[in-house]
């Protein structure tokens, strides 16, 4: 006989479960507690199996008939109801964590067992966090490029459009990953290109001819200001390093006697170790340096600590005091005034020194020391033309 729901609210508790039937395999188990739970039992090759389909009055009593008759539908079409529930359940567990933040964190740990820098760490985390509102917990799958673009629209809005289009490529890297580990389809951001507001480039400032870096660097050779920043100035114009590669240089990655300075993989920006041949000039400038900071670890330790090196902020202040502004000098621009001056000059047009990520393969270089070879006798000739500007920094 079919339940009816007078008879199901006149079914009471008893001491141990019992069953209501309704049909079609569908009945009610009415618990000692007071609970009335839906069951469908069926069979499926031979076994008898029962399906849940939940607890009464949530699930009433003409919907867990349509239950019933939708798990009777997938049985006719071979299918199996409770395995059918099962990947329903993982889908929902699935969507529910490969959300977009989801997925960034997980991408954010592995740069951090890869011992990214921290300053590459910080920014990613920001970048991202940029619109963690608008997508951080859409489940990644469903996130298509119009999503990513209404995200990316309130920062460009504000005139950020170089965040937004940095923000653009981080996400990128995040769907990348996603695809990666089989979480996602396909990289949406792929079709954004040219969609935002192209940013303005503006380039670190530089002087880039011959005689105004002269006069530059007399300045540095003849200010009062802190010796070891004084050396650090003069070892930027000399070796043209990226100045957070500097200041936080250790005495331990420089061989002296074979005149190489070895950045390590951890702080240089692509990850792998970069050898910089050191000329004669750089070598008495470490030695002069030596006399302040050689008994410590750093070479420019900050003022206050010698555990800490100096702030990213010291060398385009010093060059502040030397006269120059912002739109004239930086200590990021003695990398673009040698690549500069050193292509006019014609004695190396691949630029070894500017480290591996930004020349191109040496056809003539099959190795590494073979590179540092070559480039040892261009830094040597090199160094002299840009120093014999400035008296007290003559090549011998």
């Amino acid at each position: 006989m079919a339940l009816t729901d007078t008879a199901i609210r006149a079914a009471k508790p008893k001491a141990a479960p019992y069953k209501v039937s309704d049909s079609g395999g569908l009945h009610l188990v009415v618990n000692p507690s007071g609970s009335r739970l839906w069951r469908l039992k069926y069979r499926i090759d031979g076994r008898e199996k029962l399906l849940s389909i939940g607890s009464y009055p949530a699930v009433s009593l003409a919907m867990a008939r349509a239950k019933r008759d939708a798990a009777k539908t997938l049985l006719a079409q071979g299918g199996d109801p409770s395995e059918a529930k099962q990947d329903a359940k993982r889908e929902s567990i699935e969507t529910s964590t490969n959300t977009f933040r989801h997925l960034a964190e997980e991408y954010l740990e592995k740069m951090r067992r890869e011992v990214r820098a921290p300053a590459t760490l910080k920014k990613t985390e920001w970048l991202l966090s940029l619109v963690y509102g608008d997508i951080g917990n859409r489940p990644i799958r469903e996130i298509t490029a119009s999503h990513v673009l209404e995200a990316l629209r309130p920062i460009e809005r504000r005139g950020r459009h170089e965040t937004a289009r940095r923000a653009r490529s981080t996400i990128g890297t995040v769907f990348r990953y996603a695809v990666a580990t089989t979480r996602a389809d396909n990289d949406p951001t792929t079709a954004l290109h040219g969609a935002l507001t192209a940013p303005k480039v503006t380039h670190r400032a530089a002087i880039i001819d011959p005689s105004g870096l002269g006069a530059l660097l007399r300045a540095i050779e003849n200010c009062d200001g802190q010796p070891t920043t004084k050396a650090a100035l003069k070892l930027m114009a000399i070796l043209f390093p990226r100045p957070g590669e500097l200041r936080l240089a250790e005495w331990t990655e420089f061989e002296f006697e074979k005149a190489i300075w070895t950045i390590p993989a951890t702080r240089a920006k692509m990850r792998r170790p970069h050898h910089v041949p050191i000329p004669k000039q750089a070598l008495a400038v470490l030695q002069g340096l030596r006399e302040f900071t050689g008994s410590g670890t750093l070479l420019f330790p900050c003022l206050r600590s010698i555990s800490r090196p100096i702030s990213e902020n010291t060398l385009n202040a010093a060059l502040r005091r030397l006269g120059y502004s912002k739109e004239e000098a930086t200590a990021h621009g003695f990398r673009a005034s040698a690549s500069t001056l050193l292509n006019e000059c014609g004695l190396w047009t691949e630029e070894p020194a500017l480290s591996p990520d930004q020349r191109p393969p040496c056809p003539c270089c099959g190795g590494r020391m073979v590179v540092i070879e070559v480039f040892r006798g261009v830094a040597q000739p090199r160094a002299p033309p840009a120093t014999r500007t400035c008296s007290g920094m003559r090549a011998s």
